[in-house]
């Protein structure tokens, strides 16, 4: 669990809008993970050798491109996001389980924003591992369309996808998360199925935000 709580927390502040501080964020989130064994960690590096010596506005410029005036959506789920009845029901749930387990996101940023589940995952590693489960096969479609136009952040959705749902649990892109058993389709469907489980393409709608750090792990 303390492993895939530091890959998520790694992972959210990748995720983050890369602004001003963007170089020291890199470098203190780097040394985080140092040492850290497994290929999810490894692949967290690769990210971080892919980025080390870009400036930090090009960086900024491609995460815009890619995440808000994209069709690439950091936004959970998909499958009901056309639907603002359904869209507004799942950040009730979102809102709900961090209610439960006492944590408050930052304001002015929708709950189901990835960054923000991520690091809800981080600090309650078990309940956000099983919300994230529910997600995997629209987490599986960002990172093969990350990866078909060969962005960097193809990696960092590697990273949290590996750290997915152990054997044997089932998935299904839900509304937004449960707080009982994930119920739907095996974690480990191949390609060719999670195409056919979601409509093509990812959702767009990201609107500009103002950067906010989370906490840089020490």
């Amino acid at each position: 669990m303390k492993h895939t709580a530091a890959i998520h927390r790694a992972a959210a502040l990748f995720l983050q809008h890369p602004g001003p501080h963007w170089p020291e964020r890199l470098r203190l989130t780097r040394a985080s993970l140092t040492g850290l064994p497994g290929d999810e960690a490894e692949i967290l590096r690769r990210f971080c050798d892919t980025v080390t010596g870009l400036p930090q506005q090009e960086l900024a410029a491609r995460y815009m491109a890619t995440f808000v005036r994209g069709r690439h959506s950091l936004h959970l789920p998909c499958r009901t996001d056309a639907d603002g009845r359904h869209r507004a029901a799942s950040q009730l749930r979102w809102q709900r389980l961090y209610r439960e387990h006492h944590w408050q996101p930052p304001a002015g940023e929708r709950p189901d924003f990835l960054p923000l589940v991520l690091e809800f995952s981080a600090r309650h590693p078990a309940a956000g591992r099983r919300a994230l489960a529910e997600h995997r096969a629209t987490l599986e479609l960002l990172r093969m369309a990350l990866a078909e136009c060969r962005s960097p952040y193809a990696d960092v959705l590697a990273a949290i996808c590996r750290t997915g749902a152990p054997a044997g649990q089932t998935t299904g892109d839900a509304a937004g998360p449960t707080t009982g058993h994930a119920a739907g389709h095996p974690a480990g469907l191949p390609p060719e199925e999670l195409r056919a489980e979601l409509p093509a393409g990812l959702p767009a709608g990201l609107s500009p935000r103002r950067e906010r750090l989370l906490a840089v792990p020490n």
